[in-house]
């Protein structure tokens, strides 16, 4: 199991978040959530794939030009994924961090948690 864990944080972080063709979203989207999945972060929660797949278009939206990048290995442990990751202009420093966090029940992801790091002080 620990190798479809790490499949599906990859392909949350890569296919869904960083995918801006709208199809091949919608494929990864099928491909690697529950239909009920729940999704929260610190702005909100959201029940569906639908949603799911709105709240990634929104934040491309809002990046245009930016990546998401994994930063380290997926980390799992029972039936629990984290992937941290950075976004960013491409070849450039990250404007954001975080860690993303999947519950996975029967090959999908039921729940995910986007933890967003507290930027440094200057």
């Amino acid at each position: 199991m620990t190798s479809r864990l790490e499949e599906l944080a990859t392909d949350n972080l890569l296919r869904v978040f960083g995918e801006r063709d709208p199809r091949a979203r919608a494929a990864a989207v099928a491909e690697t959530y529950a239909e009920d999945v729940v999704f929260t972060d610190a702005e909100e929660e959201l029940t569906g794939r639908d949603a799911l797949a709105a709240k990634a278009q929104k934040l491309l939206d809002q990046a245009p030009g930016f990546v998401f990048q994994p930063v380290g290995p997926v980390r799992t442990v029972g039936n629990l994924a984290m992937l941290s990751w950075q976004l960013g202009p491409a070849g450039a420093p990250p404007v954001v961090t975080g860690i993303d966090i999947s519950i996975v029940e029967n090959d999908r992801i039921v729940k995910l948690y986007t933890v967003v790091n507290e930027a440094p002080a200057a």
